[in-house]
């Protein structure tokens, strides 16, 4: 018999042999490995107060990864040892928005137990995974600050709709979970939230930076005069990331897009800065619809916000 190229054990994909990409490093958690950073998939977009398929974001999220190497040119270090340990997704319940809240929250804790890691990721899904997955931090670490890239407050009543994606921080603030002054608020836009909720931003004690602020001030000059100020006053630090804080012109896959955003290298160049210090233990992802996106754009872009997290 001849030589063949069939072999179905292997890829069909080409691999250079100097080049390692993301997604090899990346390894099934099966009960007792350790790693350097955790992520665990929140798929839950059933509370969006708008028609969304958040839902579908970590595994697109994931499979932006494997189209970038592990070699930093900026640093000049290749992170191809990196030990990072995929705790898979959350099934979610197909109807309850309430059973769902509580399988993310039981499930980031049943994470944080395993002490696999120092580090974790969680990829949404809607901004309403955030309030079980902060909450689930809080009980582990104690007092948390939260820096929030948002477009919106994030808090609204819980008349109008129960649990949404337009509730996280309304839930941990109102729960008593999260206090005001631990919350850092980055990107608010014109025309995106509602008088009453600036309000009670105000009243709660909530630091607001507004995108004419970044503008004025610079987005990693804020980040690093909070993390300075949260660092005498907590426990552990919180990344919480919604997409449509940045410019639809750079994420154009996100249920609530709008002009005046972020740049990608302003979003990714201050969650770098902000991940480099040693009391930011986690990070979300959220608000990325895929099937609103072009050719995986913003996706990708959420994959470059994982790494600036990861290689810091």
């Amino acid at each position: 018999m001849g030589f063949t190229y069939l072999d179905p054990t292997k890829s069909a994909k080409f691999k250079d042999r100097y080049v390692t990409k993301i997604d090899e490093t990346i390894k099934t958690y099966k009960g007792s490995e350790t790693g350097d950073v955790g992520i665990i998939g929140l798929p839950s977009s059933k509370s969006s107060i708008s028609l969304s398929m958040a839902a579908n974001a970590p595994s697109t999220i994931r499979s932006g990864l494997s189209s970038f190497s592990t070699y930093s040119a900026t640093q000049q270090k290749d992170f191809d040892d990196m030990r990072i340990l995929d705790f898979g997704d959350v099934p979610i319940h197909p109807t309850s928005v309430e059973n769902t809240l509580d399988r993310l929250h039981i499930s980031v804790e049943e994470m944080l137990k395993t002490e696999a890691c120092d580090r974790y990721i969680m990829l949404g899904g809607d901004h309403g995974v955030s309030y079980p997955s902060i909450h689930a931090f809080q009980k582990k670490y104690g007092r948390i600050g939260v820096i929030q890239w948002d477009a919106h407050h994030d808090v609204r009543n819980l008349d109008d709709g129960g649990r949404t994606n337009g509730t996280p921080f309304r839930s941990l603030l109102d729960g008593e979970i999260l206090n005001g002054e631990d919350l850092v608020q980055v990107g608010i836009r014109d025309h995106s939230n509602a008088e009453e909720y600036d309000r009670y931003a105000k009243e709660k004690g909530i630091h607001v930076y507004t995108m004419d602020d970044v503008e004025e001030e610079g987005v990693v000059s804020i980040i690093k005069k909070e993390i300075a100020r949260l660092e005498n006053q907590v426990d552990m630090i919180y990344l919480s990331v919604d997409m449509d804080a940045v410019d639809q012109a750079f994420a154009p896959g996100c249920p609530a897009i709008g002009p005046g955003g972020f740049t990608s290298r302003e979003l990714l160049s201050s969650v770098k800065k902000a991940a480099q210090h040693p009391m930011v233990k986690a990070m979300d992802i959220v608000e990325i619809d895929p099937s609103k996106d072009v050719r995986d754009i913003t996706s990708r872009l959420a994959a470059h916000v994982m790494m600036r997290f990861m290689y810091k």
